[in-house]
């Protein structure tokens, strides 16, 4: 008997909404999920026809994290192993961080470890009021290695070297003040805040929002000077190309 699928896909217009489908063990990661997602997020980057993502977890909550059963099989696993674990693992945070549609995440419950670096990955992030999240990972033994450089990306080095370290849980409110989290509403309001985002996110170009992302992971970690040249050949590209030569006339004759 095959195994049930660990992520529910459905498109409505042009948009998937990615749902973590795990509510048993809180939407925990395991090698399938992992696998499941990777697999669809290598399938929407080349979709043409795909707008827009909303990624969220069934049930209580979005995420806690590392399954119990495949910690217990890690335990058991060579360094060797491991190491081609954990690559798995930043294939599919890799594969969403480069996603060149917009990727709203839905945060309920709980969003702890690789969970909250789910979150580090979307573009657009909004939570309950009631949500947690955490980088866990020190009180295990373990470090949150593979979704560091997406963490650290978003909300910056003071705030990582303290929610690494003491590996605290913190609330929505505090994960907005960080950057991780973009909006914060009462659990109820969660779809209406997301359809509101999607109606704002369908009047952009969607070849502009998706050069925009690829822009910003050009130079992120560039000088200004380095920069320079890369954002100044970008904007001249955007401006004689078809989407925005149709999207500025509109706007002028406005």
């Amino acid at each position: 008997m095959s195994q049930p699928a660990t992520i529910d896909v459905h498109r409505l217009a042009n948009v998937d909404y990615v749902t973590l489908n795990r509510p048993e063990v809180r939407n925990a990661f395991n090698e399938d999920l992992i696998a499941e997602l990777t697999a669809w997020a290598q399938r929407a980057a080349t979709d043409s026809a795909l707008r827009g993502v909303v990624l969220g977890g069934a049930g209580p909550s979005f995420c806690a994290g590392a399954d119990l059963g495949w910690m217990t099989k890690m335990a058991e696993y060579t360094q060797e192993e491991n190491l081609r674990d954990a690559r798995a693992a930043g294939a599919m945070f890799e594969a969403i961080d480069k996603l060149p549609m917009p990727v709203i995440a839905v945060i309920q419950g709980a969003a702890l470890g690789g969970g909250a670096g789910l979150a580090a990955v979307a573009d657009i992030v909004v939570a309950a009021e009631d949500a947690i999240f955490g980088f866990t990972e020190v009180k295990l033994g373990l470090i949150p290695a593979v979704i560091a450089p997406y963490v650290l990306a978003k909300i910056g080095r003071s705030a990582a070297r303290e929610l690494f370290i003491s590996g605290r849980r913190f609330d929505a409110a505090y994960a907005r003040e960080i950057g991780l989290v973009h909006a914060v509403v009462p659990a109820a309001d969660l779809n209406d805040r997301v359809n509101k985002l999607l109606i704002e996110l369908a009047a952009n170009g969607p070849d502009a929002m998706s050069a925009a992302k690829a822009l910003l992971r050009k130079i992120a970690d560039l000088s200004i000077a380095d920069a320079a040249p890369i954002t100044a050949k970008a904007i001249a590209e955007r401006r004689v190309s078809a989407e925005a030569q149709k999207l500025m006339k509109v706007f002028l004759k406005k």
